[in-house]
């Protein structure tokens, strides 16, 4: 494990007890929540996007405000849902995003996951998929971002244009040299694992995958990570590609910590998603000690360059901040971690 961060919910609203947090709040304190992460050398710290949700659902404000207030730490999503997205609008803002930051966006992009809405993406103006869920019109979305942010020619110049005319294609503006090379893909099985490995692109597993083998959760995640790098490798892609997958990873040293997250260690779950029998990976729940010698049995993190940890962001900074602390003081460590203030930034995939 070379790397490590945060996946936030961003969830806000009623919290019980007669309190709320507003989504000003919610993106102030996840604003305050990297500044400390930064500070600890943690890697990366990514959200959720959910339209017609309480959660985050525009995120590139956010992530630029974390930019700019600090130094290290990669931000970035997990995952937009390209079904939703104007492409080249998209390519626009990361473009920014990724040079405001100074190189350290880690966009992740997917089909995206069940909605609260009937085909909210055809309320945005997107219609015309043949698939049911959408899955078509996601991936020749995100081809033309793909294509703009590579700095192909999108546009016809204008030769009469009083800013500059000529002729050819023109490229978006503005342009992120690397940013290609921090692309992340969420991947649910192990046919879109390999989709992305074709594709070029980093790949993003999450703690469920849309099949049900009779195996254990972190073997059929470790399988898909393998059937990504086969596919890489067989495309001809130059260099090595970045892998993450997401846990949820509580480190008890506390009593509070025992009122919250104990008793709820548990095994891997089977259920439906989106209509699909899946595979739900379990809940890490136990002393520092505990955790290092269960994470070193799960194949999938093992075989992942970084781990992102699911956190309860509803919490509150301090006790996440707190949380984060104790993974990055008493179990990364033993998995081989390094914080990002003691090397050089992480550069995702190939450049």
């Amino acid at each position: 494990m070379k790397s490590f961060g945060t996946l936030s919910f961003g969830h806000y609203g009623p919290l019980g007890g007669g309190r709320q947090l507003s989504a000003g709040e919610s993106m102030l304190q996840a604003i305050d929540l990297a500044q400390g992460m930064d500070d600890l050398g943690v890697n990366g710290i990514s959200f959720r996007v959910h339209h017609f949700a309480r959660q985050q659902s525009s995120p590139m404000p956010l992530l630029a405000a974390i930019a700019a207030r600090t130094r290290h730490i990669e931000m970035g999503t997990g995952v937009i849902d390209m079904r939703y997205e104007n492409p080249l609008y998209l390519a626009e803002e990361a473009a920014s995003v990724d040079l405001i930051s100074g190189g350290r966006l880690a966009l992740g992009v997917s089909r995206g996951s069940p909605e609260t809405v009937v085909r909210g993406y055809e309320a945005f103006g997107y219609t015309g998929a043949e698939d049911p869920r959408g899955a078509d019109l996601a991936r020749d979305h995100f081809g033309t971002f793909l294509h703009a942010i590579e700095g192909n020619g999108i546009a016809e110049r204008d030769p009469s244009s009083p800013f500059g005319g000529g002729s050819g294609l023109q490229r978006i503006e503005p342009y992120s040299p690397g940013l290609r090379s921090r692309i992340w893909w969420g991947a649910g099985n192990r046919e879109t694992a390999e989709w992305a490995g074709r594709m070029g692109v980093n790949l993003m597993s999450s703690t469920l995958l849309t099949e049900d083998r009779g195996l254990p959760f972190d073997i059929l995640q470790a399988e898909q990570i393998d059937a990504f790098r086969a596919a890489w490798r067989e495309a001809g892609h130059p260099g090595e590609p970045r892998v993450s997958v997401s846990r949820s990873i509580f480190p008890i040293t506390s009593a509070e910590d025992e009122l919250y997250f104990g008793g709820r260690q548990d095994g891997d779950g089977v259920g439906y998603i989106d209509g699909f029998r899946s595979t739900f990976g379990k809940t890490y729940a136990a002393a520092p000690d505990v955790l290092v010698e269960q994470l070193r049995e799960d194949a999938a993190v093992m075989s992942a360059d970084t781990l992102m940890l699911t956190i309860p962001s509803q919490l509150g900074v301090a006790f996440n901040l707190r949380l984060v602390e104790s993974f990055a003081r008493d179990v990364a460590p033993s998995l081989g971690w390094i914080p990002s203030t003691e090397r050089a930034p992480v550069s995702l995939g190939t450049a």
